[in-house]
């Protein structure tokens, strides 16, 4: 069974970053951060681990602008890449750092503000920027429109990650909710971006912004369709994927799939039928046209996820575009990862499957997942 993600935040990461405070401090109390940031720390979630350890830097450091110059002083290389993939928990290691400045860091504005320029650079300050938003949003954006003409990467990603409307693990910031238009601002800037990471989070952005302004979603989407370039089609297109799913049809009709289907749905296969966690899951079938007229049909499909506490939760993978001439069939296939994601953990258990054909729904059948398989000599 692998390791849950809180254990990242473990006594060992406590004396990593202990001595990395004592290497750019010599007066730092190490052996007391040590001993106050461990108390407790095995009862604690993946956050709260976080912020107790932000709460330990705060007693162990002196007053605050002193303070963030050793953290700035102690940070390690950046990102490697442009991108995030691949990285693993290695950049959580600065949870602590963020969380610091998100609880402590208000009274100290603009010093706070070019901490996260370097946090963001080796972790993401998507989470630390928005209690700034909340308490001066006009002092905030204008920088995060600085962010979003920074020559690097993770840099600008902080303009449209950190304004997002629903960001995962966050709290709801009220200013952004009543003021799209201005997120709308910073994504015009980066909707071209050379970064294929940060055009998606733009695109996760905007799919945000359909949750709460559908049609500002729809509209944005139309203007931002034309003549665009490959990227930005696909931009969009992920960022209509949750109005899609919700069988939109003023998203659907942007991206072409406006018509109700007439399809059956035949030979379906889930092999193997019974998955341990952390295999994958081959999935196929065939669409078969029941109309006289040909048909142009997104296809994706939905597995919902059971969770630890027993419900289930879906989540929808990508498939194709299909153009199905009259009568004519289509073979699809996928295969669903079972394995142990920073997001998702599989649990055991029956796992629904939907197969999603322009937005229309059909449960076409299920595949159980059980405990992982034990290694030789466990």
């Amino acid at each position: 069974m692998p390791e849950p993600l809180k254990t990242f935040f473990s006594p060992e990461l406590v004396q990593r970053l202990a001595a990395d405070l004592l290497r750019v401090h010599a007066d730092f109390p190490a052996a007391q951060f040590i001993e106050q940031a461990c108390a407790g720390l095995a009862g604690l979630e993946l956050l709260d681990r976080g912020r107790h350890i932000a709460r330990t830097l705060a007693s162990c450091l002196p007053e605050y602008p002193r303070a963030i110059s050793i953290l700035l002083d102690s940070l390690g290389p950046e990102h490697a890449s442009d991108e995030l993939a691949g990285a693993g928990m290695a950049p959580f290691f600065y949870l602590p750092h963020t969380l610091y400045v998100a609880e402590y860091g208000l009274d100290h504005f603009d010093l706070s503000l070019q901490a996260q320029l370097e946090l963001t650079r080796r972790f993401s300050a998507e989470f630390s920027i928005r209690p700034y938003i909340a308490k001066d949003p006009e002092r905030t954006i204008r920088f995060l429109h600085r962010c979003a003409r920074d020559p690097h990467p993770h840099v600008r990603r902080l303009a449209s990650e950190g304004t997002r409307l629903r960001l995962p693990w966050a709290g709801r910031v009220a200013w952004l909710d009543a003021n799209p238009g201005r997120v709308l601002e910073l994504l015009e800037t980066l909707k071209d971006d050379p970064a294929a990471m940060v055009r998606r989070s733009v695109a996760n952005n905007l799919n945000d912004l359909g949750k709460v302004h559908p049609e500002l979603l729809t509209s944005t989407c139309a203007a931002w369709l034309v003549d665009a370039s490959t990227e930005r089609r696909a931009l969009v297109e992920h960022a209509l994927r949750s109005a899609v799913k919700r069988a939109e049809p003023a998203a659907l009709k942007l991206l072409g799939y406006g018509g109700t289907p007439s399809v059956a749905v035949e030979n379906v296969c889930f092999e193997p039928p019974r998955v341990a966690i952390g295999d994958t899951v081959a999935c196929s079938f065939t669409l078969r046209s029941t109309s006289p007229r040909a048909q142009e049909l997104l296809v994706d499909l939905v597995v919902h996820f059971v969770k630890a506490a027993g419900h289930s939760t879906p989540k929808v993978f990508k498939l194709k575009r299909v153009t199905l001439p009259p009568e004519g069939r289509a073979e699809l296939k996928t295969r669903v990862s079972l394995k142990v994601h920073t997001t998702r953990k599989p649990n055991p258990g029956t796992h629904v499957v939907e197969v999603l054909i322009n937005g229309v729904a059909a449960r076409i059948g299920s595949f159980h997942v059980i405990a992982p398989r034990r290694k030789r000599g466990e």
